[in-house]
């Protein structure tokens, strides 16, 4: 997948979101509990939003990406580095107290990678935080579905426990879905020597926008995740 073009829409997607910044940033912040002076690695920063919160906190922080015309915005924020995920090889071994991805572990194609490299990049005892598209969300098939008797809304849990993909609309071009259930991200994180501390799930807020989805907070929209590398 070329971020290089999508990295319009990228912007705009995050700009004209305000559940980002009433979800999705809190959710991430909470998670990772930077401290005064801890130094973090943003794996996939994006324009820097996440960057600015960070270092509005105190904490030191060095994001990377692979697109040119984000991370020449990310760089108001922070020293970038551009790579293409899984790639840390950049990295000095154990040199950050702490990692995180926003929205970013569902357009990687290679998990197992990903939780090695970032396991390599953090120090023992350090903490990996992760907000996604809940899998519940994320699977092949899955959406919603309105009784046409009575207007009811239902869930469709698609291809939940297989691993697939969907290719999404994204402004002009086309954006890739990787969907994983949960066992199979939290087994894989693990395995790279990750241990689970916290999981949060988070429902569709309300004020969406999305009437369609309106009051159905019971449905899982983010998934939360923290971990300390034992």
């Amino acid at each position: 997948m070329d971020w290089q073009g999508l990295a319009g829409w990228w912007s705009k997607e995050v700009a004209d979101d305000p559940a980002y910044e009433e979800q999705v940033l809190p959710l991430l912040l909470d998670l990772l509990a930077p401290r005064w002076g801890s130094r973090h690695l943003d794996a996939g920063c994006g324009e820097g939003r996440v960057m600015r919160a960070l270092a509005d906190a105190g904490a030191k922080v060095i994001g990377c990406d692979l697109s040119h015309e984000l991370l020449r915005l990310a760089q108001a924020e922070g020293p970038v580095v551009r790579c293409r995920l899984p790639d840390l090889d950049w990295v000095r071994p154990a040199s950050f107290d702490g990692a995180y991805a926003s929205l970013v572990v569902e357009h990687l194609a290679q998990l197992d990678r990903f939780f090695d490299a970032l396991a390599g990049a953090v120090r023992p005892g350090g903490v990996l935080a992760l907000v996604l598209n809940h899998p519940f969300f994320t699977a092949p098939g899955s959406g919603p579905v309105v009784d046409p008797t009575d207007g009811e809304l239902f869930w469709r849990w698609g291809s939940y426990l297989e691993e697939g993909y969907t290719e999404e609309p994204a402004g002009a071009d086309r954006v890739t879905f990787y969907h994983r259930p949960l066992a199979t991200l939290l087994n894989t994180a693990a395995e790279a020597g990750w241990s689970l501390t916290r999981v949060v799930e988070q429902g569709v807020p309300a004020g969406t926008g999305d009437t369609l989805l309106t009051d159905q907070g019971h449905i899982p929209r983010l998934l939360g995740l923290r971990w300390t590398l034992v």
